[in-house]
């Protein structure tokens, strides 16, 4: 009777040691991928200020966080070549604010500019906040990268110019718009590249046709219905977590959820990505 009691229990917890495995293993499956993979994401913005059949594509990488995909991030440089963008922008967060090893980084940055020497780069908030930043910051440099630090631009295709705007982080306070926008047609197109996508709640008017942005990870962890938990300056359910957000005057912020992961190192229902943007006359 007493056997007959015990091998019932062992039974039983046998049962829900199952029953709780195929609960948990799709999800570590699921995290596995979205952190270990990335997609390709597009989106399309029409502008009436630029002439019939122009067209500009802009290949956006944010918040690598120094990961790699593949040996060298042979993944990631593959797709870009693939993509074959008109021009770079890496909108920060390239280096942890913990990141030792700068090379991961620089290896990356070199072969982006081997591919495309349009290639641009604005600080994140890792980068402020990394000790070496200086030294990164020169590496890319010295590698070609295009570093837009308050600055800004012009890139031309087919006789079409576009501004190109770079601000450093905006969380951290080291943005500086009026050196940024100094001697600037916003007449022209204008692509405003911001790692902080607050610098619209900063400056809500900013003369910026499309804001490009990375730094909230999406909220790096989504849940059906409900989409992000927190984002960095956002704190719980943030409003700005990843997409198209229309502003006034046919004016435009994307946020792109990036590649990397920071604090905890998963993603979840939010798989990461490089964006293709296309910008094409109405």
């Amino acid at each position: 009777m007493k056997q007959t009691k015990k091998a019932k229990r062992k039974i039983k917890r046998g049962v829900i040691f199952i029953i709780l495995l195929l609960l948990v293993l799709p999800l570590v499956i699921k995290i596995h991928f979205d952190t270990s993979t990335f997609k390709v994401n597009r989106e399309v913005f029409q502008s009436d200020k630029l002439g019939a059949g122009t067209e500009l594509t802009i290949l956006q990488i944010t918040d690598v966080h120094s990961r790699e995909f593949g040996t060298d991030n042979a993944r990631v440089l593959e797709k870009v070549e693939e993509l074959d963008a008109d021009i770079i922008v890496l909108t920060g967060d390239l280096i942890d604010r913990k990141t030792e090893n700068l090379e991961t980084a620089l290896q990356l940055a070199e072969e982006l500019v081997r591919i495309n020497p349009d290639t641009y780069f604005v600080t994140g908030n890792h980068e402020h906040e990394n000790p070496g930043k200086a030294a990164f910051l020169n590496g890319l440099e010295n590698r070609g990268i295009i570093i837009l630090s308050n600055k800004n631009v012009q890139f031309e295709k087919d006789g079409q110019l576009f501004n190109i705007v770079g601000v450093n982080n905006a969380s951290t306070d080291h943005e500086n718009m009026s050196m940024a926008y100094s001697g600037l047609d916003t007449d022209k197109y204008t692509i405003l590249l911001s790692h902080a996508p607050l610098v619209v709640q900063k400056y809500p008017s900013v003369e910026a046709d499309i804001i490009l942005s990375g730094h909230t990870h999406g909220g790096q962890v989504r849940l059906p219905f409900i989409g992000a938990l927190v984002a960095p300056d956002e704190g719980f359910f943030p409003e700005l977590q990843k997409g198209v957000y229309p502003l006034e005057g046919e004016r435009y912020l994307y946020i792109d959820s990036g590649l990397g992961t920071s604090a905890l190192p998963i993603r979840f229902l939010n798989q990461g990505q490089i964006s293709l943007i296309t910008i094409r006359a109405e």
